[in-house]
């Protein structure tokens, strides 16, 4: 029954993974892209989308709370204490990462969904130090010296912001929280007059947000009542990549899963949208030091995003989506060390921006 239930699961995210595929490959969506292009052009389009997205699952997932159908305490977002060091530096890491990539974890499933090489060798690497950090060789590190800094809240309080705000005001503020930043994200995207003529862009969001919503639906009741309570979960694509990629490999049982379902669904439906627009073609490195350039951010991706617990889907949407206290620092963290990135790729190694803010240094005092 177990089985079933678990193989039941795997199905539906391949489901899902496979929509979320198709709908950002149609659309040209993209974290990074969204994040380059505030900064660096000013257009601001991709980034509401991603808004648009968060509000919808935010709207939904709390709605699914307050009617008492989801309990956020089973929820691996809302711990009773926040590994406040370990995701700074985790998020931090990943978005240098995921600049020197020139996409996350899921761009990277969809680019090796149309045919994208490097995205294949991205995706491997990825997947081997995500799942040697959560439970292999860098496990013992990320345990004993990263996350012991934790911030334990008050008298045993979920780490989300409706949890603490209710603890805090002594009243029940989650609807009202849940409420106004929901709205507040899908008004600010709609509100945008070039936004609203891009329909496909709007599409990809809309998708995107309820994707997340029928994660936590699929995995809360599609479950074996006799193992124990459900451990809800949604789209996110760090660990889930390390669990594919270890189970591709080593323990095919372990593809009996809503996550790893997820990730081969995302592959499935780049691959499906790209044949529908005649754009599937293979790509590779044009040089051994693109190549360098990636596996460094693959690395970083696979080990930055155990830290911070999640990705920019998984923490960006899903822990978004849950109010999670992670969820900020995670995504300012992402946010900073892709403006890193991009400052690298821009301007040379870190060594070499070490260098000339040296000799700048040094002439602006003579």
């Amino acid at each position: 029954m177990q089985d079933m239930s678990a193989w039941t699961q795997a199905l539906g995210g391949l489901v899902i993974g496979m929509i979320a595929g198709f709908a950002v490959r149609h659309a040209r969506l993209c974290s990074f892209g969204a994040i380059e292009d505030a900064m660096m052009g000013g257009d601001t389009r991709r980034l509401r989308v991603f808004g648009l997205a968060l509000g919808i699952a935010m709207l939904g997932t709390q709605a699914l709370i307050i009617s008492g159908a989801f309990d956020p305490s089973l929820s691996t977002y809302t711990p009773t204490s926040l590994p406040i060091v370990a995701i700074l530096i985790g998020s931090v890491l990943f978005g240098i990462g995921m600049a020197l990539v020139g996409t996350c974890g899921f761009g990277s499933l969809v680019r090796l969904g149309a045919g994208d090489l490097r995205s294949l060798i991205v995706v491997l690497v990825l997947g081997a130090v995500a799942f040697a950090t959560l439970r292999g060789i860098f496990a013992g590190f990320r345990i004993v010296f990263l996350e012991r800094f934790a911030v334990a809240m008050p008298d045993g309080t979920l780490a989300d912001l409706a949890s603490l705000a209710s603890r805090l005001l002594s009243v029940d503020a989650r609807a009202v929280i849940a409420m106004g930043l929901g709205t507040a994200l899908c008004w600010l995207a709609l509100g945008d007059p070039r936004l609203r003529r891009t329909p496909r862009l709007l599409s990809a969001g809309v998708a995107l947000g309820l994707l997340v919503i029928a994660g936590w639906l699929l995995t809360l009741y599609v479950r074996d009542d006799f193992a124990g309570p459900p451990r809800p979960q949604s789209l996110t694509f760090v660990s889930t990549i390390g669990k594919s990629v270890f189970a591709g490999l080593l323990n095919l049982a372990n593809l009996a899963d809503f996550g790893v379902g997820s990730v081969f669904g995302v592959v499935a439906g780049s691959c499906l949208a790209a044949w529908r627009s005649a754009e599937l073609q293979w790509e590779a490195f044009d040089d051994d030091r693109e190549m360098r350039r990636h596996l460094t951010g693959a690395v970083l991706m696979g080990f930055g995003g155990i830290l911070a617990g999640g990705c920019t889907i998984g923490q960006g949407l899903t822990a978004g989506s849950m109010l999670a206290l992670s969820w900020p620092l995670a995504l300012g963290g992402m946010v900073l060390g892709a403006r890193i990135g991009i400052a690298i790729l821009i301007e040379g190694s870190p060594r070499d921006i070490m260098r000339r803010s040296w000799t700048r240094l040094v002439h602006g005092r003579r």
